[in-house]
């Protein structure tokens, strides 16, 4: 065999190798929002790793339904529409609409539409997403 097939040959075995690697690396990550249960299941790679409770959007402050893709990511953000109240690691999905930390309560509708989450787990998750990437996790919210 020639040198210079011997060389291709392993180029392509470590490209292949390189992309296993990398495929392997990220994983998919899906949130399950419940707004009746008020609760947030989180798998990785189709796996169940967390379930939280959440408090979702008030009676005129619905969370809106549908499946999303987070649009970006805050470890520190405050409400430009609502008196700067605090929203730390702060999930867009939606306009506005995040999944963020809070204190309170969890368990029942509260927000003005945001997921909000106790601050352990919202840094959890944005820990989690932060770490695959927006691209490999979906976000979905049902009623």
């Amino acid at each position: 065999m020639s040198m210079l097939r011997k060389i291709l040959i392993a180029g392509c075995a470590a490209g292949v190798a390189m992309a296993v690697a990398a495929a392997s690396a990220s994983a998919s990550v899906l949130a399950k929002v419940d707004l009746n249960d008020q609760e947030m299941e989180v798998y990785v790679n189709g796996k169940l790793r967390y379930t939280w409770p959440v408090a979702t959007g008030r009676r005129g402050y619905e969370t809106p339904t549908g499946n999303y893709r987070p649009k970006r990511l805050e470890r520190e953000w405050y409400s430009t529409k609502y008196d700067d109240a605090p929203m730390p690691n702060a999930v867009f999905f939606n306009g506005g609409y995040a999944i963020h930390g809070s204190g309170g309560r969890k368990g029942h509708p509260a927000s003005h539409g945001c997921v909000r989450l106790d601050h352990r787990n919202a840094r959890a998750f944005f820990d989690l997403v932060a770490s695959q990437g927006a691209g490999s996790t979906r976000i979905v919210i049902t009623d």
